[in-house]
């Protein structure tokens, strides 16, 4: 298999780029992490790169709302630059702040096409910051980050990561077009309200993916479940795994290249 070579977005404020490169060395990829003012002022980086990552944290302080100063760097510097990257079949992650960028910068096609928003991620429905583990339903739909319909367990730690949508038949569009890739499920893979949806979600959403299935994001934290012994339960398991659910995500990203 070729090398696989990940950029690993820093910004101020962002925390969770040494996890995220760690996660993706696990799966076998080389990692560099890359401020993004150099970004800026050296496009042509990006080159070298199959998978950009945006990892989680609170970039630029989430002074204006959660992502929305990066995320606009990005569609207004950047954007037709990610664009073509896409497009020649590369690969785009966003992990919780990083949701909130991708979504806030445009690449999530959660836009119709005059601008308008069709999707955001506002302030959870209980009105205040949330972290634990949660359950996952991850479908594949057309997502090159999700190859098996399975329940995986991993982390949440935000405030705003209630996604909102204009009208129903925007989220049922998602469904159709095997768009929407992770919901909030108990362990029984049955959906429900709080703690089960610890966000208020509508659809119980937790990532989603673009119209080409290259560009993912979801909410919880991937890469703080790639070892067994992240898990809080790890001591009182039957039957120990080999490795953290989070893992699967970034092996296949790195597989999509193979």
């Amino acid at each position: 298999m070729a090398t696989v070579n990940v950029l690993v977005l820093r910004s101020p404020g962002a925390n969770c780029d040494e996890e995220t490169a760690h996660a993706f060395q696990l799966a076998g990829a080389n990692t560099d992490q890359i401020h993004v003012n150099r970004l800026l002022d050296e496009p042509t980086t990006l080159e070298k790169y199959q998978i950009l990552c945006v990892p989680g944290g609170f970039s630029y302080g989430d002074d204006v709302s959660a992502g929305r100063i990066l995320g606009s760097l990005l569609e207004h510097k950047l954007g037709d630059l990610l664009k073509a990257f896409r497009d020649r079949d590369r690969l785009i992650l966003g992990i919780c702040n990083g949701f909130q960028v991708l979504i806030k910068s445009g690449l999530l096609d959660t836009q119709d096409d005059s601008g308008k928003l069709l999707a955001t991620l506002a302030f959870n429905r209980h009105g205040r910051f949330e972290t634990r583990w949660v359950h996952l339903r991850m479908r594949p739909g057309c997502c090159a980050f999700v190859t098996e319909d399975e329940i995986l367990e991993m982390p949440i730690a935000h405030a705003e990561g209630n996604f909102v949508v204009e009208s129903r038949s925007f989220l049922d569009s998602l469904t159709e077009s095997g768009r929407m890739i992770a919901t909030y499920v108990d362990n029984e893979g049955k959906s429900g309200d709080f703690p089960v949806n610890p966000n208020g979600s509508a659809g119980d959403v937790a990532g989603i993916c673009d119209k080409t299935g290259r560009v993912f994001a979801l909410m919880p934290h991937p890469e703080r479940h790639v070892i067994p012994t992240q898990h809080p339960r790890w001591t009182r398991r039957g039957d120990q795994p080999t490795e953290g659910d989070g893992l699967r995500l970034f092996r296949n990203a790195v597989a999509f290249f193979g």
